[in-house]
């Protein structure tokens, strides 16, 4: 019985998670365009960190609570997830197309990030000069962003248009009272859904006599992918499914450079031996899939968004087995 209120609140602090994080990138945009902030700032920044809101705060969570397992799981695992279910998942309703312009460069740069992440993993626990690394890498590929912006501003590339279209979000508070409201409850409900997150991952990993890091590959991941995943399939119900794999790309850029480089600042994080045996490997390998759909331009169709969830599901299976779970 304890195991099904711990999943509970595991559920709850994913809902929390998700509705603060939406509440404050709504307040925040609003407040920044009251005050006159340029679009391209507000989306380099509010819109963009939003994203992934989700991982940050509950890798730094994990960190702050003693379960560094939970917030590097965290990180890969939703890279994982990210490209082979909220890809595969929509390519199964809808064609997934992967000609868009600034595809291949950006798919290089994700991969280049989780390259990178791997390297560091070799060298011992992930710490402040690991992370200044990872947030160099991300002010670097901001900087690249913002540059193809300005050096094309009567018609952006189409992987810098999300970040201008902030007019586009739907639901931004209109009173100065509802801004504050939304900001405060994001900046309130952010901490307490990571909190939650992270103490019954953790509790759920002792009740089961799982390790930390299977919870953070598996549950902790596929909850903070979650978000992705919805918004990929109702997309692709529209027959708008093409969003997906540019909305994965930065997505899996952020999760290594920001919340890798954020939570590597605030404390070590050490490497467990089966991430350097297997996790980051598939990590990389997903990488590079990506970058293969991206160079040759191939779509992403129902066969293919097949074997990507047939081979997410053999990942958990692989990984059960390697941590002793089945």
């Amino acid at each position: 019985m304890a195991i099904f209120w711990l999943i509970l609140a595991l559920a709850a602090g994913f809902v929390v998670l998700v509705i603060s994080g939406d509440l404050l990138v709504r307040g925040s945009t609003k407040l920044a365009r009251r005050l006159g902030v340029p679009p391209l700032i507000v989306g380099l920044t509010i819109v963009a960190f939003g994203t992934s809101a989700p991982e940050l705060v509950v890798s730094i969570q994990a960190v702050l609570a003693g379960a560094p397992e939970l917030a590097l799981g965290n990180i890969v695992g939703s890279n994982i997830a990210n490209v082979l279910l909220v890809l595969g998942i929509p390519a199964v309703i809808c064609v997934i197309h992967s000609d868009a312009s600034g595809l291949t460069r950006n798919s290089l740069f994700a991969l280049a990030a989780s390259v990178g992440l791997l390297i560091f993993a070799y060298t011992g626990p992930l710490g402040a000069l690991q992370g200044s690394i990872l947030l160099a890498g991300l002010v670097a590929y901001l900087g690249i962003l913002w540059w193809r912006a300005h050096s094309h501003a009567t018609a952006p590339p189409e992987d810098v248009k999300e970040y201008l279209e902030i007019d586009d979000i739907e639901g931004l508070p209109e009173s100065w009272v509802k801004v504050w409201v939304f900001i405060a409850v994001g900046l309130i409900g952010l901490p307490l859904g990571g909190h939650l997150i992270v103490r019954s991952g953790v509790d759920i990993a002792e009740v089961l006599n799982i390790p930390r890091e299977f919870v953070g590959l598996t549950l902790v991941a596929f909850g903070t992918s979650l978000p992705e995943l919805a918004t990929s399939i109702v997309a692709a119900f529209r027959r708008q499914a093409d969003v997906a794999i540019g909305n994965v790309i930065g997505s899996n850029v952020f999760n290594v450079l920001a919340v890798g480089g954020v939570a590597s600042l605030i404390g070590d994080i050490p490497i467990p031996p089966t991430f350097l045996q297997y996790d980051l490997w598939v990590m990389v390998a997903a990488g590079v899939a990506l970058v293969a759909i991206a160079v040759t331009k191939r779509p992403i169709g129902r066969a293919l968004g097949l074997a990507f969830i047939v081979v997410y599901a053999a990942y958990v299976f692989g990984l059960a087995q390697i941590e002793g779970v089945i």
